[in-house]
């Protein structure tokens, strides 16, 4: 059985223990079919097509836990492409079906991802709340008169429902952080460049980001790390440059007196209030800061001439299909139209001299701890008042992507309604791995759960540890060995080589016929009394590792190879079928043994 809230410790703890990916996938279809919420949705993937990518996956890599996301159902919000499945941006009339996966999904999908649906949003992106679509309003999950939280409603449901381990948003204005509040999640908000957009219709180009919903904060930095990576596709997209934060005397900026503002909300109000105790009783030191430029920062979003990107992201399909618009959604981008390019100008100059006073307030707080959402709303007062409320919604979120910073969203607990309420810790930009440990401790300090479970308890087996060079270890036996033909697959994208060793006693190794260049199959046989067979280990980044599944040629897949140390790494394994009459050199101990033996052309 799987818990309630699929979080990955719990899904590699039931696979190493006998669960298949496609026992995982019957139980996910169950679920979905026993939803109460009929908008989470646009596009489920089909039943019969769930099984046999589990089925696929398993042929693939039969090993369990082989792959970083073996057998890890997700969803993709329906502004990001999925191969196979129509892209709407919740316009119906906007439809069309991508050849191809957007970048990111194809990284996660190589890395043993299941995808599960293409999930609901306000439509373009355009919103905070979750009621704009014609597709209905997915609601939060614990209170149906309640909003999701948007732009990313349906993929934050699907995670805190149980339908789905992680959910791919994006976030302009805060729609990668302001759904997890709603539904007592985590929210990964990168910063921005740090995944790519390629594939991902724009709301703001300059400013997009894809972002990660997960049940914990080491969770979503895990599916981060793979799906990251620079990309020469996306003109936005960057080169990560790892910024530190102190590891003790950490100085948390707080809202100060002047810029509280929580619309009357009580409750959520003494959510920060705790959330700021608890960062005192991790020993930090709390500050109060200015907020007052970033909120000048924020208004430009929406305010400002950058509504005009929005306009540039559909102003063709608008001149020809403005009746399929969603009329708040119509009313937002069409605002953009007297806008000019002095305008435009001058926000940006406008921008940078806020940036200039924030960069006063960063000098006395190494990170910011703000309430994500001020307060919450029913979807009755949404839909009564779509414009102001949802206004309110970012008062706390949408300078983020302007002022470059990275932000992780977590669990704040729960008011006396049983609604929840979420706090940001936000940095600038690169510090997305040193704010995961302070991100982790406050969501476990907070006691709220994971998702709709409230009393589930976030694993101890997947504390996030800050130092993580993100890379990902891979044993090579044959052609990619240091000076051999394929080596340039690892050296060219950064790879380093670890070490060389040989594997356990157990392995046998066999000459492929018929491979260009020529290639060993390493199988592993129980019982089997021999000395090891020579191997290097290397680390690759996320990007080359899904490079290495997607393109391993059969016989030849990806398992858990154990080495002469007892540790097992990810490496290339050899199908069984194929070393049938092929020729067996376990005897010489390794692939660059028999190279030099037959003088085959390294």
């Amino acid at each position: 059985m799987l818990p309630t809230i699929l979080d990955l410790s719990s899904l590699r703890a039931a696979y190493q223990s006998g669960l298949t990916p496609l026992d995982a996938i019957e139980e996910v279809i169950a679920r979905r079919a026993a939803s109460k919420d009929p908008a989470i949705f646009i596009t489920p993937v089909p039943d019969e097509q769930l099984r046999a990518a589990a089925k696929a996956l398993m042929a693939r890599a039969p090993e369990a836990n082989s792959l970083p996301l073996w057998g890890v159902p997700f969803a993709v919000k329906d502004n990001i492409d999925a191969a196979g499945l129509p892209t709407t941006a919740a316009c119906p009339a906007y439809e069309y079906r991508p050849e191809a996966d957007s970048t990111v999904v194809a990284r996660l999908k190589a890395a043993g991802a299941i995808i599960i649906g293409k999930t609901n949003l306000d439509q373009f992106a355009t919103g905070l709340n979750g009621t704009r679509s014609p597709y209905g309003a997915p609601r939060s999950v614990f209170d149906a008169a309640y909003i999701s939280g948007g732009s990313s409603s349906g993929s934050a449901v699907t995670v805190a429902s149980g339908l789905a381990a992680f959910a791919l948003g994006t976030d302009t204005a805060g729609s990668g952080r302001v759904p997890a509040a709603f539904n007592n999640l985590v929210g990964i908000k990168p910063t921005p460049g740090l995944l790519p957009n390629t594939g991902a219709i724009p709301a703001c180009k300059s400013v997009d980001c894809i972002t990660i919903f997960a049940a914990t904060v080491s969770d979503g930095v895990a599916i981060r790390k793979v799906a990251e990576g620079f990309d020469a596709a996306d003109p936005f997209s960057r080169r990560a440059k790892p910024a530190n934060l102190p590891v003790s005397g950490l100085r948390i900026g707080v809202l100060a007196d002047a810029e509280r503002e929580f619309f009357g909300d009580k409750e959520v109000e003494a959510l920060y209030d705790q959330a700021i105790e608890r960062a005192r009783a991790l020993g930090a030191t709390i500050v109060p800061f200015d907020y007052a430029p970033f909120r000048e920062a924020a208004a430009l979003l929406y305010d400002g001439p950058w509504v005009a990107e929005r306009l540039a992201a559909v102003e063709t399909f608008l001149a020809t299909n403005a009746a399929d618009f969603d009329p708040t959604v119509r009313g937002i981008i069409e605002g953009a139209k007297g806008k000019t390019a002095v305008e435009a100008f001058n926000g940006r100059y406008r921008l940078e001299e806020l940036r200039r006073k924030t960069e006063a307030e960063w000098e006395t707080a190494d990170v910011l701890l703000l309430p994500t959402a001020p307060t919450t709303y029913t979807v009755a007062d949404m839909l009564a008042n779509p414009v102001v409320l949802n206004g309110r919604l970012g008062r706390y979120t949408n300078f983020v992507n302007l002022l470059d910073c990275a932000a992780i969203a977590v669990p704040a607990g729960f008011g006396k309604g049983g609604v929840p309420g979420g706090v940001t810790v936000i940095a600038p930009a690169f510090t997305d791995d040193a704010l995961a440990p302070l991100a982790d401790a406050l969501h476990r300090a907070a006691s709220s759960g994971m998702g709709i479970d409230r009393q589930a308890a976030i694993p101890e087996a997947s504390p996030v540890v800050p130092g993580d060079d993100g890379l990902v270890p891979i044993v090579v036996v044959g052609a990619h060995l240091t000076g051999m033909p394929l080596n340039h697959e690892l050296t060219r994208p950064g790879g380093r080589r670890i070490k060389s060793c040989r594997t356990a006693p157990d392995y046998r190794l066999f000459v492929l016929p018929d491979t260009v260049p020529p290639k060993p199959g390493l199988i592993r046989e129980p019982g089997f009394d021999g000395k090891g067979l020579e191997v290097e280990v290397w680390k690759v980044t996320a990007e080359a590792f899904g490079r290495f599944v997607q393109n391993i040629p059969a016989p030849l897949g990806i398992g858990k190879v154990t080495l002469d140390d007892g540790s097992q790494i990810s490496g290339f394994l050899c199908e069984a079928h194929a070393i049938e009459g092929a020729r067996e050199i376990t005897e010489l101990g390794g692939w660059r043994a028999y190279v030099t033996d037959q003088r085959i052309p390294k």
